[in-house]
């Protein structure tokens, strides 16, 4: 049978993700029957990963414009302006299907994606982060699966040089299904060459560079718009195999060919491989594009179109040039031991023609493929405001409890992971892992770029809307924690089943909190990715993850040696709240760890006074009376004192404070309001704070000192203390003992 005759059943269009009422579509589009390679890229176009066909009428209500913002969503990666005429470019993804099935691979490949979004436009790639979900530790999968992302994060990234220098990891039963590996990379660009995807110039050039084209990761993109049955084993084939060291040489040689005015046009091949790559670039361009397929370098013999356009072989990417420029161009891709090869052109037809071995496989209208893609309205239902938190436990014994806590796996030391990461790497990290945010100093020059991933899903899960505010809330607060002046978010948007109605509504009610908490704080949304379908059948009963809207996150220093840490400084600074402080408990860590309930509403997000204390914070960092700077998420108060005890080696004593008799209670240290900052100032700064705070109408307690070597809560009826060895074995005990037990 050629790649052209006809055998289109309704079987095999199930099996490539199209609904009926969708192939019908393709029908009307085509004015006949698809044959296999028509098929299949529609299908591949058509799926949630490449089509945004649940979301998109959802995405367009995200604020995405800002004095700041060169370039939004709808190009490979976000463009942001960072002054001295350079722009910092960077993008989160998620890599969530693959990372289950294969963790090491999928991980890998994860890394290598967001790279190429990256530095396809003229970006050098200065740093990596990650945000990781895994599922019970106890889980008989588990250890399997942490070990092998940390191993492919660190495997690829550290072999292609760009540093990894942070995250956050969390827990829950939800994701021992369905894990979550979402990737950021931040780059650095000058303005005036910054790259875009959209092809132009009738009879230019189309140019495929890169790694040969094999059969891993056909079906990726299709594969990771479905939810997991009982065969997640069975889809091993649909995931792609990275290299980073091809990576590292394709991102020198793109970056040396850039330096010239060859690229009309470039765009990485990743989910979808050949197809999106060259849809996007037509459609974009409104142009059209024939491709000659028995030009496309190929590492295996008797590939059929089908597979070559699906394939999502890693390291590769297309560009178009400018006449005359191929051979320039093939010079330093042979240079740098890559593939080069003139497979098409551009064309006037508005059409994706396809030749193989002389015979046309595909002939399609690119409008159908892109822009009149599949768009739904899904019936969604708001979730159910939860009941406020009654009954709330004693805290009998609050030392005991804080080592619960701090050795629990949501708060515990990531150190085990970090330390898989080369997070050095380039000579430019002035803040490395454990602190709010990381900073990475703008080689040559005196700025610095914080970056930060925050989501707290449980928030989310209990309300939607004020889970996605304080998503957006607590990375901007993490960003200003170090001193930096938040410039814009990128987004990795992890949802279940978008056709269930109460999935939806949490889908929609988390872009409502993310909208207002946007435009409340001027923190744009640049880039980002939606992954639906994350659930699995396979844990029996169709579990769904928690809604989790990873949001990842860039701001600016202009003077990087203006930065703040959370490590206590001395002994004898003066510890103060800053911020609003009401003690509430409801979906905290406390209460989760300590007496396994997972009640009440998650605490409320002020936009108002987040903004107001967080640019009060700014400028105190910027004067240099703040030595220390820590804002408070899971675990509250104490939780926050003792990560910046444990980063100094200085012990604290906290008192209870008149003004506020709720820290006469021990619980109170565990709540989890929003908006609040530990800091530390010396005695002589102290006066002058204490008015600034009142002249700016946030509230300000001071409610300690740093001391020797314990954490010591003075309350009205009775002390806890906790040494800090005794701290550190809990804090820094529960990776090493998950991972070599």
């Amino acid at each position: 049978m050629t790649e052209t005759a006809s055998a289109i059943t309704p079987e095999i269009v199930a099996e490539h993700g199209l609904s009926p009422e969708e192939y019908a579509r393709v029908l009307n589009a085509l004015g006949r029957e698809p044959n296999l390679t028509e098929l299949g890229i529609f299908s591949v176009m058509w799926s949630e990963h490449c089509s945004y066909k649940s979301s998109r009428i959802h995405l367009k209500k995200l604020p995405t414009e800002g004095p700041q913002v060169i370039c939004g969503p709808g190009e490979n990666a976000g463009v942001v302006d960072i002054g001295d005429g350079q722009a910092a470019i960077f993008k989160m993804e998620s890599h969530n299907h693959p990372s289950y099935i294969e963790p090491y691979q999928g991980a890998a490949t994860g890394v290598g994606g967001i790279l190429r979004d990256v530095f396809t436009m003229g970006a050098r790639p200065i740093a990596n982060m990650n945000a990781l979900r895994f599922g019970r530790p106890d889980h008989p999968k588990m250890r399997h699966l942490i070990s092998g992302v940390v191993r492919g994060i660190g495997g690829y990234g550290n072999c292609v040089g760009v540093p990894t220098v942070g995250g956050e990891v969390n827990f829950h039963p939800a994701y021992d299904g369905n894990i979550l590996v979402n990737a950021m990379t931040v780059g650095v660009a000058d303005q005036d060459k910054i790259f875009y995807s959209a092809a132009s110039g009738v009879g230019n050039p189309i140019v495929y560079v890169g790694s040969k084209t094999g059969r891993d990761g056909i079906h990726g993109a299709t594969m990771a718009s479905a939810d997991f049955g009982e065969d997640s084993e069975e889809k091993r084939p649909t995931v792609q195999v990275g290299d980073p060291f091809t990576e590292k040489l394709l991102i020198e040689a793109c970056l040396e060919l850039m330096a010239s005015d060859a690229i009309v046009a470039i765009q990485d091949m990743g989910a979808a491989g050949l197809t999106s790559s060259s849809v996007e670039m037509a459609s974009k361009g409104g142009v059209g594009i024939r491709l000659d397929m028995d030009k496309v370098p190929q590492r295996e013999t008797g590939m059929t179109a089908y597979e070559m356009m699906l394939s999502e072989s890693q390291e590769r990417m297309l560009m178009v040039l400018k006449p005359g420029k191929e051979a320039f161009a093939e010079a330093i891709f042979h240079k740098w031991e890559l593939d080069f090869a003139v497979i098409g052109e551009v064309t006037d037809t508005g059409r994706m023609v396809l030749v193989h071995h002389g015979e046309t496989v595909c002939d399609i209208p690119l409008a159908p493929l892109a822009d009149d893609a599949p768009l739904y309205d899904r019936p969604h239902v708001p979730t159910p405001k939860r009941p406020p938190l009654t009954d709330i436990p004693a805290c009998a014994d609050m030392g005991a409890d804080l080592l619960k806590m701090m050795g629990s796996p949501d708060i515990a030391s990531r150190r085990w992971i970090w330390e898989q990461y080369d997070n050095k790497v380039g000579g430019d990290t002035v803040q490395a892992p454990g602190g709010d945010a990381a900073l990475v100093r703008v080689h040559g020059t005196d700025k610095a770029i914080a970056i930060s991933t925050d989501c707290t899903p449980r928030y989310c899960f209990a309300d939607p809307v004020e889970g996605g505010k304080q998503a957006i809330a607590e990375c901007w607060r993490n960003i200003t924690a170090v001193g930096a002046t938040p410039l814009a978010v990128t987004n990795c948007l992890n949802f279940a089943n978008p056709q269930r109605p109460e999935i939806m509504g949490q889908f929609v009610g988390c872009l409502e909190g993310m909208g207002d908490a946007c435009r409340a704080l001027d923190f744009p949304i640049v880039s980002g990715n939606v992954s639906l379908y994350n659930e699995s059948k396979a844990t029996g009963g169709g579990s769904a993850i928690l809604p989790t809207p990873a949001i990842g996150a860039i701001g600016l220093l202009k003077d990087w040696t203006k930065n703040a840490t959370i490590a206590f400084k001395g002994v004898g600074d003066i510890i103060l709240a800053v911020g609003h402080w009401q003690g509430h408990l409801g979906q905290s860590i406390w209460l989760r760890e300590c007496h396994g309930r997972e009640d009440g509403p998650p605490p409320p997000v002020d936009l108002a006074a987040e903004r107001k204390t967080g640019d009060f914070i700014r400028a105190h960092i910027a004067s240099g009376a703040i030595n220390a700077c820590h804002d408070v998420s899971d675990g509250g108060i104490a939780v926050t004192v003792a990560e910046m005890a444990l980063s100094g080696g200085i012990g604290a004593m906290i008192q209870s404070h008149e003004a506020n008799h709720a820290f006469d209670d021990p619980r109170a240290f565990f709540a989890e309001d929003q908006g609040v900052y530990i800091v530390t100032l010396s005695d002589a700064a102290l006066a002058d704070f204490l008015a600034a705070g009142e002249a700016a109408g946030v509230p300000v307690q001071p409610i300690g000192r740093t001391v020797a070597n314990r954490l010591i809560f003075e309350l009205a009826d009775s002390d806890h203390a906790v040494s800090l060895t005794d701290l550190r074995t809990a804090h820094e005990g529960f990776f090493p003992k998950l991972m070599d037990g």
